[in-house]
């Protein structure tokens, strides 16, 4: 379905969300952030695509942030929306495999919304920063949850407090991005990785993030005994035999998703 704030289309295996507002750098407004949600339930929702990549229009920027003009007037009914921090939620909760495209600026929100995928890929003229601190507010889109468990307390203070702008390069030796690529090789990267994300059986990367993200939220111990069960679990399924049987074979499994 059309979307007012972003664009929507599917190629192959990879449904590619755009924020399509490059007139304000996409800036992230109330709006986009539903349009955001929408337009990643329909890509979980549709059985062809295997992943979900989110990018930026234009060669400036990703998302430049929170839509200033909307912050202006934002009050503590709005802070506390599920809308605001939900993006992240939903793309760490999709069962599909899910990549940010970072191609330019990627600041405070629009920093939040790349948190919540998977995988990030950058540009090396990528920026990163969480500045909100500079008029009065903290993140409200769940950095200050996010940062520290990605890329360690220290360098999450650093970012928070400090709200300074870091390069890519700063970003993939902190664990900020995965990827760094030249800016022609973005979406031809993330092609390839949607591809790639494809050729596994339709459960792994479901139970994958599963394992990591409720494993983080709870004990070593817990997480370890989930890992268990989870992949006693996937024996169990067609695909596992199937994976098998073409692994032997020497050809292509072909999946059923059970």
């Amino acid at each position: 379905m059309p979307y007012e704030n972003v664009l929507y289309e599917v190629e192959g295996p990879l449904a590619l969300i755009t924020i399509n507002r490059p007139d304000r750098h996409n800036a992230i407004s109330l709006a986009t952030l539903d349009d955001l949600h929408a337009a990643i339930a329909e890509a979980a929702a549709d059985e062809a695509v295997r992943v979900i990549a989110i990018t930026g229009a234009g060669d400036k920027a990703f998302a430049s942030g929170s839509d200033l003009k909307e912050v202006e007037y934002r009050n503590l009914a709005v802070a506390l929306t599920p809308l605001v921090q939900g993006v992240a939620e939903r793309l760490e909760r999709t069962p599909k495999a899910t990549i940010a495209a970072i191609n330019g600026y990627c600041m405070g929100g629009g920093l939040e919304v790349a948190l919540g995928c998977d995988l990030r890929v950058a540009t090396p003229k990528s920026k990163f920063a969480t500045p909100e601190g500079r008029i009065g507010i903290i993140p409200g889109g769940g950095a200050t949850q996010r940062l520290p468990r990605l890329i360690g307390r220290a360098w999450a203070m650093e970012m928070l407090l400090m709200g300074e702008t870091i390069d890519a390069k700063r970003a993939l030796e902190i664990g900020l991005i995965t990827r760094m690529v030249e800016a022609d090789e973005l979406m031809p990267t993330i092609r390839k990785m949607a591809d790639k994300q494809a050729a596994y059986a339709p459960l792994v990367p479901q139970f994958m993030k599963a394992m990591v993200h409720y494993g983080m939220e709870g004990s070593m111990t817990a997480g370890l005994a989930l890992e268990k069960f989870a992949q006693g679990a996937l024996c169990e399924t067609e695909d596992k035999a199937e994976g098998l049987r073409a692994f032997l074979e020497k050809r292509k499994p072909e999946w059923k998703g059970k």
